[in-house]
């Protein structure tokens, strides 16, 4: 049977009548669920650092240093989030060509192309970027907790701001920009690479170069205000389910494990940290159990979109042991003057999370499985690959960077500044004024 010419005329007018919708069928749409909960994420990530770090660490240092603490952590914030806008973003999430293995390209510039109705796969990348660039604010924020207390504001100013575009971005392109890294499989769901071992190695470096406080470790230098660090621990905790669960970038199932075992993670880590400290000191400390959260949620944080409770369960527990044994290590026997424990939390922390995921990722421990013709072998090494690389890179660039900055403005307050304040000496306030 044949058909005539009007049929055919007929069938062929459906058919392009048809291929538009087909078309728009497989465009990306924008997903309001999905949408709101990143909205959301970007706020609660904001929230980590300001006020969530800037109060945990300003209640950590003495009295006289209270407020260049919280300066910096404000200042950081405000400084971050313009250059981000300018040109980091597209750096670390830009198509770089030829490069882009190593480095994102200028084509996103001052957010070029971006518009309202602009989509990162099904949320606005207005979003996707503004929760980007809430990772790239806390990093660099972390990182001033190793030199508390002895840094001049101006060259904290410039160490961050090159720190954030020679170490962060680039580490960021390469795990989540669709760099080397992540084509070659490191599983990091959430930064415990980019976030934590990078912060926390430079937080070590810049300890070393900048050197102890003035009577470290002969004086006792006690948290002035332990009240203000708990508040500021319980908003990081709050906060901290942005951080990951926003990483799953949807209102899924994935979101809401990644949500669990984050909490299941800070919980762990502040028990076990309590008890390793009822056991060697004879009593618990607040500071130890908030502690032990910072680690349990620094360590589960790259894992924790691949892993179920009971891989989030060791994982915690491994992190309030280790992390207390590697801070106490730090600060008794070999008296690194790592003010507020950056290393030992965020960067030991991120270091086990990170090697961890290799082996709790597994279906057979609860975890959403490897990539096909990956053994949990071939991962572990994989990851040990990033932690290395991630490790090597901060750490260089950190030492040469604080180098450069000491012959052009100089690091450290004078003795005597630092006997003041740097409250008083650099912002001529003072934190109370009762």
């Amino acid at each position: 049977m044949t058909l005539g010419n009007s049929s055919r005329l007929f069938i062929a007018s459906l058919l392009l009548a048809a291929s538009p919708l087909a078309l728009a069928a497989e465009t990306p749409a924008l997903n309001t669920a999905n949408t709101a909960w990143l909205l959301t994420s970007s706020v609660l990530v904001l929230f980590m650092t300001i006020p969530g770090l800037a109060l945990f660490y300003g209640g950590l240092v003495r009295t006289k240093n209270v407020l260049s603490v919280l300066m910096q952590c404000f200042a950081i914030t405000c400084m971050v989030s313009i250059v981000w806008v300018l040109f980091a973003y597209s750096l670390a999430f830009g198509d770089g060509g030829a490069n882009n293995a190593w480095i994102g390209g200028m084509a996103k510039a001052l957010m070029a192309g971006i518009g309202v109705n602009t989509l990162k796969g099904d949320i606005p990348e207005t979003v996707f970027a503004m929760f980007q660039m809430t990772f790239a604010i806390i990093t660099p924020a972390l990182v001033v907790g190793a030199f508390a207390e002895r840094m001049k504001f101006s060259a904290m100013m410039l160490f961050s701001l090159l720190w954030l575009l020679v170490v962060y971005v680039p580490v960021c392109h390469w795990v989540w920009g669709d760099g080397w890294l992540q084509k070659m499989g490191v599983m990091d769901f959430a930064g415990g690479t980019v976030v934590h071992v990078n912060a926390g190695v430079a937080a070590l470096v810049a300890a070393l170069v900048l050197g102890r406080r003035k009577g470290f470790p002969e004086t006792a230098m006690p948290p002035h205000n332990l009240t203000m660090t708990v508040i500021g621990a319980c908003m990081l905790w709050v906060g901290w389910f942005g951080f990951n669960a926003g990483s799953a970038l949807a209102a899924n199932g994935t979101a809401g494990m990644t949500m669990l075992v984050t909490h299941i993670g800070a919980a762990a880590g502040s028990l076990t940290w309590m008890f390793c400290e009822w056991v060697r000191f004879g009593k618990p400390s607040v500071l130890g159990i908030v502690t032990g959260m910072v680690a349990g949620l620094g360590t589960i944080t790259p894992a924790s979109g691949f892993v179920g409770p009971l891989g989030a369960l060791v994982i915690g527990v491994t992190a309030g042991l280790v992390c207390f044994v590697a801070t106490n290590y730090m600060k008794r026997t070999l008296r690194v003057d790592d003010s507020l424990d950056v290393f030992p939390v965020h960067g030991v922390g991120g270091i086990i999370g990170t090697l961890l995921t290799g082996v709790f990722a597994a279906t057979t421990l609860g975890g959403v499985g490897f990539a096909e013709g990956v053994t949990m072998g071939k991962q572990v090494m994989t990851q040990l690959t990033g932690i290395f690389v991630t490790a090597a890179w901060s750490g260089i660039v950190t030492f040469i960077l604080l180098k450069l900055i000491d012959v052009m403005l100089g690091l450290r307050v004078t003795v005597e500044q630092e006997t003041e304040g740097l409250d008083t000496v650099l912002h001529n306030e003072t934190g109370y004024n009762l």
